[in-house]
């Protein structure tokens, strides 16, 4: 017999759902704890998640906490959180109810100590690095007198104070302030915007030709604003020349790498950016004094130049004496040379006027006359001669004319009768001959044209089939005279077709295509 099971015995321990003891742990760890100030390394963060809030561990050598920044605590967080980082989180300590879990919602952040907070230098620095920022071939030369000067700085620090009157002691120059916050959550972004507002600056604004970014000495999370990598990537996007002093000649900063010219103090960027107005008015009239002396001794030593060579020259008439009396000798030669060359001409005129007297036209006429005219008179005597040859001629030829007349009209008509007999006789059997061919082509023709309806193709079109012949005319029998896309016309019994040849699926040429022989004589003589 099976035994019952005993029931349990009774408690007096009040029963709790999950969610009961959640928020009851929940009430007692946040009383108990309330705020803390946690040390740790900063451990598995991937950066702020879709929703704005960021997640990662605290962690040390032998435990971990899970910790949470919210959106709007994250965006005015200085230090911002990274991997491997060691900080002093400063939160509340919770629970979370879905994991069974406790946490810490983490309010501010801070480096644990110089030396955590010179480790995220140097790495952000390796990082910008490496992506070329900091590279001496892209930094700009400063200009060496600028018209317009921009500062990035506080309008109610010193350094303005001093910058503006450094400028002004040294050279006087248009200088426009841009101020911005140097230390605080904030300092970085108005610094970047800075820069970046300069460099964007329109046509209708005076842009600067150079900027000064410049702040007072503090301590190093003082000057951390302008390490920023806003600030970085601003200083090495822009296209205006850029001079960083940040604190002291011993502090540095990150823009001081990415800047075009890195000036000890505010005082020194001020040096920096303009000469000494007295200094280039005394180089400059040292100049013009040196200019005018070294022009002078020039001019002299031309001068003097000039009157050696002028002394070393020969007199003009010496120089011109060789030479005219060539020139005399060659005018006499020339003249020598020009009354032979006339003379010659001469000459040669007369001679070509004596030949040109000889064939001149009216003599050549006048002969030409004289031949035109015996011609004439010998052409006369022969016409005359010829007509008289040509009369007796004509009545030689009509007499025998007549003679020959009479003697054909009498044999022409006794021809004439004789063919007419023949003619009737001819005509006769012509009719009777004709007559009998006539029959016998008849009776050939209707045998031939019956043997033809009996063996002829029309019948055997008639019956269903078609004859194929090929663009000659020429009929084709077989399918190798024939080759895909060879066009072709069919014949059936009640009219012709045109048609192109295919490719008929496994067709197979047993022969190569033949040459094509002559078309017949006559499309219809096919058998």
């Amino acid at each position: 017999m099976t035994a019952m099971p005993q029931a349990a015995p009774a408690s007096n321990t009040p029963e709790l759902t999950v969610s009961e003891l959640s928020a009851a742990l929940k009430r007692t760890v946040e009383d108990r704890f309330g705020y803390v100030r946690v040390r740790g390394e900063i451990s598995n963060y991937r950066g702020p998640h879709s929703s704005g809030h960021a997640y990662f561990c605290l962690k040390d050598q032998g435990a971990r906490l899970d910790a949470v920044v919210w959106k709007t605590t994250l965006q005015r967080l200085k230090t911002k959180p990274e991997e491997g980082l060691e900080i002093i989180a400063t939160g509340r300590v919770t629970t979370f109810p879905g994991k069974s879990s406790y946490q810490i919602v983490i309010d501010a952040i801070e480096p644990a100590g110089i030396g955590a907070l010179m480790a995220l230098l140097d790495e952000r620095r390796r990082r910008l690095a490496a992506e070329g920022l900091f590279d001496a071939g892209r930094k700009r030369p400063i200009p060496y007198l600028p018209a317009v000067i921009g500062v990035v700085t506080s309008p109610t620090g010193a350094v303005i104070r001093d910058i503006v009157h450094r400028i002004r002691d040294r050279f006087p120059r248009r200088v426009i302030v841009w101020p911005v916050r140097v230390q605080g959550e904030s300092s970085a972004a108005e610094v970047a915007a800075a820069i970046r507002g300069f460099n964007v600056l329109h046509a209708g604004f005076p842009r600067p030709d150079v900027l000064i970014v410049a702040r007072g000495g503090g301590s190093l999370e003082d000057l951390l604003g302008f390490s920023d990598e806003l600030v970085v990537r601003a200083t090495a996007e822009g296209v205006i020349p850029l001079i960083s002093a940040i604190g002291h000649e011993t502090d540095t900063t990150l823009i001081d790498h990415a800047a075009d010219l890195r000036a000890p103090t505010p005082t020194g960027a001020a040096e920096k950016c303009v000469p000494v107005r007295a200094e280039l008015m005394e180089a400059l009239g040292n100049a013009g004094t040196r200019l005018a002396a070294t022009s002078r001794r020039h001019v002299e030593r031309q001068r003097n130049d000039l009157r050696a060579l002028a002394r070393a020259l020969p007199t003009a008439e010496s120089t011109i004496a060789a030479p005219r009396q060539r020139l005399d000798a060659a005018t006499r030669g020339l003249e020598h040379c020009v009354g032979r060359a006339i003379d010659s001409r001469r000459l040669r005129i007369g001679k070509a006027a004596h030949l040109l007297a000889r064939h001149s036209p009216q003599a050549e006429f006048a002969a030409a006359r004289g031949r035109l005219d015996g011609a004439a008179k010998r052409l006369a005597g022969a016409y005359a001669a010829a007509l008289r040859f040509a009369a007796q001629r004509n009545a030689n030829d009509r007499a025998r004319l007549v003679s020959l007349k009479q003697r054909l009209s009498a044999r022409t008509q006794s021809g004439l009768d004789l063919n007419r007999e023949r003619i009737v006789v001819l005509q006769t059997r012509l009719v009777r001959a004709q007559k009998g061919c006539d029959e016998r082509r008849r009776d050939r023709l209707i045998s031939l044209a019956q043997l033809l309806g009996t063996l002829g193709y029309r019948s055997v079109l008639a019956r269903g089939f078609a004859l194929v012949r090929d663009v000659n005319g020429r009929p084709l029998r077989r399918v190798s005279e024939l080759e895909p896309g060879d066009r072709m016309s069919l014949q059936f019994a009640d009219g012709y077709m045109p048609a192109v040849a295919g490719e008929a699926p496994g067709r197979l040429r047993p022969t190569p295509r033949r040459a094509a022989r002559p078309p017949a004589a006559s499309q219809e003589s096919l058998f």
